[in-house]
């Protein structure tokens, strides 16, 4: 039986393995926090915008499930198979990564100017609506009762990523720049998709 602990270390460990991916979102907030430029309120965003579409994707999709039954068994298969995926890509980077977050670029004028386009980052694209809400939603609510446990794991993930690659962007400037460096973080994000996939899978 799923615990408490367990549902929120899950969603710890899926929400950061979906984050950490190399983004211009992160790559944003890195910049401004190597120039420490609007800190506060750019982190404030990212995390608050991913436990709104966080919690829409947890109850949303709990809402399906409590009023389709039948359909939970499909959806933990695809998103079982969506994890895997994503899991076998991120160790095809980890095997021939050339990329990196950089930190180029002219600083920022003003406080609207960096929240405005913190939050078109954040809101138009894509994926977010993809990995977040339906990928998020989809495992979450592969926990049962426990679900709402594992938004908060997530929600705690992306706080913590969040706020120690903003505030500790002048320390992790330097070693995120390394290629090496997201390797080694591509190949812990592929074990922890692959086991949570396969993990999924096994629950249904």
């Amino acid at each position: 039986m799923t615990t408490p602990l367990a549902a929120s270390a899950a969603g710890l460990g899926t929400g950061l393995s979906l984050i950490v991916a190399i983004g211009a979102q992160n790559a944003y907030v890195l910049r401004q926090g190597i120039r420490r430029e609007h800190v506060t309120p750019i982190v404030a965003i990212c995390a608050a915008s991913d436990a709104v579409l966080i919690a829409a994707g947890i109850g949303g999709l709990g809402a399906l499930v409590r009023s389709m039954p039948t359909v939970v068994t499909a959806i933990a298969w695809i998103g079982a198979a969506f994890l895997v995926t994503y899991g076998l890509l991120a160790a095809r980077r980890a095997w021939r990564q050339q990329d990196h977050l950089a930190a180029d670029g002219t600083g920022e004028k003003s406080l609207r100017t960096a929240v405005l386009t913190c939050l078109a980052l954040t809101w138009l694209n894509p994926h977010v609506y993809l990995d977040t809400v339906l990928l998020l939603g989809t495992v979450g609510n592969s926990y049962g009762s426990m679900h709402w446990y594992f938004a908060l794991g997530a929600t705690t993930g992306s706080v913590l990523w969040f706020s120690g690659l903003g505030f500790g962007a002048r320390r992790l400037g330097k070693v995120l720049a390394r290629p090496k460096a997201w390797r080694v973080l591509d190949g812990i994000i592929a074990v922890t998709m692959i086991t949570l996939g396969v993990a999924m899978v096994a629950r249904s």
